[in-house]
Order: C-alpha cells, then structure tokens, then sequence
C-alpha cells in the first residue's frame, strides 16, 4: 500500500507520533525513510483538515532534534566501534568510505555540516552518532541542530503543504495536469537545495585532495 494511502487510514493523532518517531529514529543513526514519512504527511494535511500541518511540523521538528541530540550521546559514548558495529549491521550506509566522507564533511564544516546535513540524506544519519564520536563541543552541536531541525522538518512541511494546497485547487480546474505540475514544483525545490548541498561537499573534497 502506497505510504500516503495507509497513512490516511490511521488518526491524526498517530500520524503525528509516526512522523516524529521515524525522523527521529533516522536521526538516531538508524536508516529509514524520514524524509518520504514527512513528505506523505504534510501531503495529506493539504486535502484532509483532521491533520494540523502547525502541529505535523512541530512534531518533525521534535523527532529531529531529539533524535540528533540520542545519537550524538549514543556515539560520544559508543565512540569508533560503535561506527564498526554499525558498518556490519548496515554496511549500505555505513561503510568505510561513507564514514570518511562524512568525517572530512564534519572536519570540513564542523557545526554547518550538521545544519546542512539535514537535507542531505547521508548525512542526516551520520550527523548526530558522528558528532559525538568526533567529540563536538556539545552547545555547537545542539545550536545546530535545534536550527537545521525547524529549518528542514518546519520548512519541508511547510513547502509541501501549501505546494498540495495549491495541488488540490489547479486538479479543480485543469484536472491531473495540474497536480503534477504543483508536485513537480515541489520536488524540483527540495531537490535543489540538495544538489546545491552535494555540490558543496563535492568542492571541499576536491579541494581537500589538492592540498599537499
């Protein structure tokens, strides 16, 4: 079943616990689809009034933060085996040469590489469980990580939402053609500020192999 579908089958109530769990639970370290929960949600807020996209929003905004903040505890504490033992679990995500790239991120960026990773789906997980190995300083790490989560899950939310309000009064007038063109909008959004934030870490990685 289609996440949307399903997620119109259970209260709203629900949706919000589902929305904050998952984001936080990918936050945390452990990979999962956060990112597409938030989008399917905020989609359904837009044609069905029982879900409030304010406490949606909210609720993502909560499950980032405090996922972030368990994950960066777990890997101050857990340190490097903590990473090695997460590389045999789920070798797809964290495998070596996904721990070096987001370590030279972080060495590169330091806070921004939190902020930033929030929109890059790499290292939204590593963000939280690798600052803590790395030892950030715990006020950088919670500064931006309180921002990046009401900046990606508030503003995510809040981009989705209006792009299916928008959906659902072009359907009325100019049937399915206007809802893909409002969803392509959409995408087309996030997927700019992704590429916008892959390309900047693409350049520091050149730049860094440069350096003697």
């Amino acid at each position: 079943m289609h996440v949307q579908e399903w997620l119109e089958t259970v209260p709203a109530v629900a949706v919000y616990a589902l929305v904050g769990l998952v984001i936080g639970l990918e936050s945390l370290g452990i990979p999962l689809p956060g990112e597409i929960i938030l989008v399917s949600s905020a989609l359904l807020a837009s044609q069905h009034g029982e879900i409030d996209p304010v406490v949606l929003g909210a609720s993502a905004t909560a499950g980032a933060i405090i996922g972030d903040s368990i994950g960066y505890a777990i890997g101050r504490k857990g340190g490097r085996p903590m990473l090695a033992w997460l590389g045999h679990k789920f070798p797809k995500h964290f495998s070596e040469g996904h721990i070096a790239t987001a370590e030279r991120s972080f060495e590169k960026w330091g806070m921004w590489a939190v902020f930033f990773g929030r929109f890059v789906a790499l290292l939204r997980i590593f963000a939280g469980p690798l600052a803590g190995v790395l030892r950030m300083p715990y006020w950088k790490f919670l500064i931006a990580n309180v921002l990046g989560g009401i900046v990606w899950a508030g503003g995510t939310t809040a981009v989705i939402y209006y792009v299916g309000i928008v959906a659902e009064s072009w359907l009325k007038r100019f049937s399915w053609l206007g809802l893909v063109a409002a969803v392509l909008v959409g995408l087309t959004s996030m997927l700019v500020i992704k590429r916008k934030a892959k390309k900047a870490g693409q350049n520091l990685e050149a730049a860094e192999a440069q350096v003697p």
